[in-house]
């Protein structure tokens, strides 16, 4: 099939679901919101899991990670069976396991237990996320796909408030059980939508699954995290040296694996895309800068200043909320102006609120902190509907499915990393064993350790700017490119 006949086959494909447009968006956006109540409603979650379960503490960080780390491995290899068997079908199958793995987390009875059936809510995480991308770019033409993914992003923030205020009630006043218990319903009744509203019309696309990249790349990563999360409570020694020595040699293997494949997990041709490069890379710096900013402020609030965990996250809810208002606005201002510019300022908005979280002190006024989340959450309401529009306009019809589980796997890559450097930085400051207590929410500081440590989270604040100014720079290349391409 040549690519006039797919786009052919894509503009009936919008045409058909013009109708239930609206309902379908719905259902995508529920997906992004599930997922994103499950990231922070857990993190509020994790002393209870903690005492109930008796987690070790150098464990409980793995019922975060975990789940990270499978849908950073599976998102190509699910994009690619959405463009085999059907995207549709394959993001309804994707609810299903989810409400599956909730329903076992909600059961959970030990620390085995409960780390493994993440992984399982990690595979139908990976499932509806790598696909939504893909669903949105058939829902959508190509000038219209910016405001589409600005809507998109109201789920994720509407997900992450929820997250916090249910996550802390629930914690407060029942079992942290219910955080799991709460996603049956909600995935249920989505699922039910999606069968009504979806009609799956897009062409198969003949894909092979690559087990062995997906393998060498997941035990490779599995490495260096499990010895960065080590360093974070433990010293250095030849256990730590050797996994990091040995997921560096295994994403070495990965690298020449992923050359001879015929289809590779990660298709590195797609790089030769114009823009492709920059704006999969500015996910993945934006992510290793952005995804740690929340457990870091955290951290502060619940250590040097003492705040519970849900009166601690109550202060970010604001930045969510305004962040959400600012998603579709963005994305339109993506499809009139293209995606450089807005995903651009967004990243170097995001700049200024890790500027003013590097100066916090024990004697802050708490209002900065809430100022600075609304900051940060313009500048990530920005950047994401833009560089998500500009990563599917520059990706070719019959490798939606691809593209969409790229961009998922370089932005989780950032975000894995990113939690586990943040702790591994803050720990700096003060003893390895209360920097982890404090991040899981079971002490908090006082006198010239809380000043000690606040002083820490500078440093790490400092190098996450670092990061984002990349992501900035990475964003703005793009514009030379387009430029070039126009004058062609």
């Amino acid at each position: 099939m040549d690519i006039k006949q797919v786009n052919n086959k894509a503009d009936s494909y919008h045409s058909k679901l013009t109708k239930h447009r609206g309902l379908a968006m719905v259902v995508v956006m529920t997906g992004v919101l599930i997922t994103a109540i499950d990231t922070t409603i857990v993190v509020l979650a994790l002393p209870e899991i903690e005492k109930g379960l008796k987690v070790g503490l150098s464990s409980v960080i793995w019922i975060v990670i975990g789940y990270l780390l499978v849908i950073t491995l599976l998102a190509t290899q699910v994009g690619r069976l959405g463009d085999m068997y059907g995207r549709v079908r394959i993001y309804e199958a994707g609810f299903l396991v989810f409400v599956l793995g909730s329903l076992a987390c909600a059961l959970s009875w030990n620390e085995a237990s409960i780390i493994i059936f993440r992984i399982i809510q990690g595979i139908g995480g990976a499932l509806v996320s790598a696909n939504s991308g893909a669903i949105i770019a058939g829902l959508y033409q190509p000038e219209h796909r910016g405001r589409a993914y600005g809507y998109n992003s109201i789920g994720w923030s509407l997900g992450a408030v929820l997250g916090i205020v249910i996550g802390g009630l629930i914690v407060t006043y029942l079992s942290w059980r219910w955080i799991f218990w709460i996603n049956v319903p909600i995935g249920l009744g989505a699922i039910f939508l999606a069968m009504k509203v979806f009609k799956d019309n897009t062409e198969r696309i003949k894909h092979k699954l690559d087990p062995i990249g997906m393998i060498s790349l997941g035990l490779g990563l599995f490495g260096i995290l499990w010895a960065v999360t080590k360093l974070a409570t433990t010293s250095l020694n030849t256990s730590i040296i050797s996994f990091i020595a040995g997921g560096i040699l295994l994403l070495i293997i990965f690298w020449l694996i992923e050359r001879r494949q015929e289809e590779p997990m990660l298709r590195f041709s797609i790089f030769k895309i114009p823009t492709m490069t920059h704006s999969l890379l500015a996910s993945l710096f934006q992510g290793l800068a952005n995804f740690a900013v929340l457990f870091l402020v955290i951290m502060y609030l619940q250590g040097p200043r003492g705040l519970s965990p849900i009166n601690a996250s109550l202060l970010l809810v604001p930045g969510y909320i305004i962040g959400s208002a600012i998603g579709p606005f963005a994305g339109r201002l993506a499809d009139k102006l293209g995606p450089v510019i807005p995903a651009t300022a967004g990243l170097a908005i995001q700049v200024i609120a890790l500027f003013i979280y590097a100066h916090l002190t024990i004697a802050t006024g708490l209002w900065l902190v809430v100022l600075a989340s609304i900051i940060n959450g313009i500048g990530a309401s920005s950047f994401f509907p833009a560089n998500s529009s500009a990563v599917m306009k520059a990706s070719p019809p019959e490798m939606f499915g691809v593209s969409s589980g790229m961009l998922r796997t370089f932005a989780n890559i950032g975000m894995v990393f990113s939690f586990s450097v943040a702790i591994l930085v803050a720990s700096h400051s003060i003893t390895k064993q209360l920097a982890f207590a404090i991040f899981v929410g079971v002490t908090n500081l006082h006198g010239h350790l809380a000043t000690a440590f606040t002083n820490g989270l500078h440093t790490a604040f400092y190098a996450l700017m670092f990061f984002m100014l990349i992501a900035a720079l990475l964003s703005l290349s793009r514009a030379r490119i387009v430029s070039l391409k126009a004058k062609q």
